[in-house]
């Protein structure tokens, strides 16, 4: 074992890719991934140290996103495809935030599952 040596790790380069962001009314993560949907970089408002209420705030998922971008734009990313998912009220900060980064944001879809008919409704009360 005298001549062990070890591979150089290249460099990700990643131009275009895709930006998840999920919006909770407790909780905003942001991932951004390639365009294969290998993770370049996340964040979550709770990692980033708001508790309780604070984390779900507009003010929070801006901080979240700015984060992740920056890890991201380190790589090389320059245009996203952002698909947003939930009800929380922090999903039109975080997009804008996006845009300030210098991140060119190509398309916006929401994906946010709807129920086509949900649950089956518990049983009608006899009195």
């Amino acid at each position: 074992m005298a001549g062990t040596t070890k591979k150089k790790k290249e460099k990700k380069s990643v131009y275009e890719g895709n930006v998840y962001i999920q919006a909770t009314f407790n909780n905003t993560i942001v991932t951004i991934t390639d365009l294969m949907g290998n993770a370049v970089s996340w964040a979550s408002s709770g990692g980033l140290g708001f508790r309780g209420a604070k984390k779900s705030t507009p003010f929070a998922a801006q901080t979240v996103t700015e984060t992740a971008a920056q890890k991201a734009l380190q790589v090389g990313l320059r245009e996203v495809h952002v698909f947003v998912k939930g009800p929380g009220i922090g999903r039109e900060s975080a997009i804008r935030q996006l845009g300030v980064m210098g991140i060119k944001v190509k398309s916006i879809n929401d994906v946010t599952p709807i129920p086509h008919n949900g649950c089956r409704p518990r049983k009608t009360r006899r009195i």
